[in-house]
């Protein structure tokens, strides 16, 4: 009881200090985050006024969706347009980490010990949520873990004005415009205040980032105290709402994500396109690297990084972590930081290290060359997802190359 005193006590000193600064702090919400909004920078006048007739033209359309008008004039009275979330929103990166490094940072020893602490601090709510939910608690600290540090770094931006700006901006209008519509009816449901709802600049919110359509769809109130709070400093209902997110997009209780295991010579069905059971690909020659049988289920054989590393055999829990966030990265940092938190080997393969990572341009130019081969026949967008390294697989074999799908400077000349 005095820890809490004490933290309430340094809260209004510090909300008092930053007021005297003239910083617009708000207090601690019903929520109880300690987490502050951030400033949002001023406009130049012709985006502050077009953000602001958008907002009346946006009116009626929320209100023929659902949005009471008072839940839309009150929440909407914090919109104003936030120069920083469009600059944000254009910002590409001209290089892709390699695998090799984002893993490195993914499954850092700081994290790992991290989430060893979370794990015996919430061991008790951790056991009811695999309980309920039956997903590991080594997987939820994960995706906790990846998507904001354990709490650490949850987003102070204010959800309402950005997402009004970012739907206001039009490069992705109706995709944002659904989003801003969904957390109106979080506040309208009583969830959280207009003020309280804070998230990334993208409108990804609280311990574990769900963005507004999810959270409809998928948050649980796990304390049961009638609001689904994911933004408390409390993180149950978080961790509970992606146990719930990942048990009904396919998670099945009891089984791995999968392994890393060791190829024969020659192998070539590689790529999330080919599933066999466990027992086909055993009988294929497909060995474990760890332990005396591969887990069982249906999978498919990857190799994120191409022949010179590491392979492994996914099976249907890891295509669950893949619809919290559609990136093969992603998903391996989740589940080997799962497995380095529960105290199990990480990936004994080698990685290519010495490999360039490949600027954007040179992705964009891979797929055009791809499709004017005729292996490829998706959107021109620089990303290397399932339908380009398929595309890599299909032209591989056609030149004789073993088919890994992995984009490299070496394939560019090829192609060349």
């Amino acid at each position: 009881m005095s820890f809490f005193l004490s933290r309430l006590a340094v809260s209004a000193v510090l909300i008092a200090a930053l007021g005297s600064c003239g910083v617009a702090v708000a207090p601690p919400g019903p929520s109880g985050s300690s987490v502050t909004p951030a400033a949002i920078p001023a406009a130049s006048p012709q985006d502050a006024a077009g953000l602001q007739r958008w907002v009346q033209n946006f009116r009626p359309r929320a209100i023929s969706r659902g949005i009471s008008p008072a839940t839309f004039d009150r929440s909407m009275a914090l919109a104003q347009y936030n120069p920083d979330v469009v600059r944000l929103d254009r910002r590409q990166a001209e290089f892709t980490r390699p695998v090799w490094l984002y893993l490195d940072s993914a499954v850092s020893p700081e994290r790992i010990r991290t989430g060893r602490e979370m794990a015996a601090r919430h061991a008790g709510v951790l056991s009811q949520i695999e309980r309920r939910y039956g997903v590991p608690r080594e997987i939820v600290l994960a995706v906790w873990g990846m998507e904001s540090n354990y709490g650490s770094n949850r987003g102070r931006m204010q959800v309402i004005p950005s997402l009004a700006t970012l739907a206001y901006d039009g490069r992705r209008a109706e995709m944002f415009e659904n989003q801003l519509v969904a957390a109106l009816r979080i506040i309208q449901a009583g969830d959280t205040d207009p003020t309280h709802l804070l998230g990334s600049w993208a409108g990804a919110m609280g311990h574990t980032q769900f963005m507004p359509t999810s959270f409809l769809e998928y948050a649980v109130d796990f304390t049961g105290d009638g609001r689904r709070d994911i933004w408390s400093d409390d993180p149950t209902d978080s961790l509970a709402s992606t146990a719930a997110y990942l048990a009904r997009n396919g998670w099945n209780r009891g089984q791995a994500w999968g392994t890393e295991v060791v190829l024969p010579a020659g192998f070539s069905d590689v790529g999330k396109a080919t599933r066999r059971s466990t027992a086909q690909w055993a009988a294929a020659g497909v060995r474990p690297m760890h332990g005396r049988a591969l887990p069982q289920g249906t999978g498919s054989i990857i190799r994120p990084a191409g022949a010179r590393g590491p392979a492994f055999l996914i099976l249907d829990n890891f295509r669950s972590i893949l619809r919290y966030n559609n990136s093969d990265n992603y998903a391996l940092g989740v589940s080997y930081l799962a497995e380095a938190i529960a105290g199990r080997p990480g990936i004994t393969g080698s990685w290519p290290r010495s490999d360039r990572p490949l600027t954007q341009n040179e992705r964009f130019e891979i797929q055009r060359l791809l499709a004017r081969r005729g292996f490829y026949n998706d959107e021109i967008d620089g990303k290397i997802g399932t339908g380009t390294m398929e595309a890599i697989s299909a032209f591989q074999r056609s030149i004789g190359q073993p088919p890994d799908g992995y984009a490299t400077s070496v394939l560019l000349g090829q192609l060349r």
